[in-house]
């Protein structure tokens, strides 16, 4: 369910939108290491979400991504866009988008392809609930 695998063509191409939100956007390899230190620190398992401007389903999704990040303060949001990010996106071997990874101490512990809005609800929802 709902996920990009190609640029899409003739789409004009805006940063997502996590107005609202409590989601962090990570522009760099320096914000990633400094965000994942910060939430081991904290003990907070990170919800990173792999994300492309031009993708459907990733702007679909963006917004409830966004209201999870207010429910779950506990936990921390973290999104790249796969197209700013491209090397470091291609170290955890994205092949669609929107994928979610779910991290404990550096660790994937679980991940998520695909917009699937349910899916993800019940998959943070666990984790919010036993942080």
């Amino acid at each position: 369910m709902g996920g990009c695998v190609g640029k899409g063509r003739g789409i004009v191409e805006e940063k997502l939108d996590f107005k609202g939100g409590n989601v962090h956007v990570i522009t760099t390899k320096e914000d990633w290491d400094q965000k994942i230190e910060e939430a081991n620190k904290d003990g907070k398992i990170v919800v990173a979400n792999f994300s492309a401007s031009w993708c459907g389903p990733c702007r679909v999704i963006a917004p409830v991504y966004a209201e999870m990040s207010k429910t779950y303060p506990q936990l921390m949001f973290l999104t790249i866009d796969v197209d700013d990010l491209m090397d470091f996106s291609s170290t955890w071997d994205i092949r669609a988008t929107p994928t979610f990874f779910f991290l404990k101490n550096g660790q994937q512990i679980d991940k998520l392809v695909g917009a699937n809005k349910p899916e993800l609800e019940k998959k943070v929802q666990a984790l919010g609930d036993g942080s």
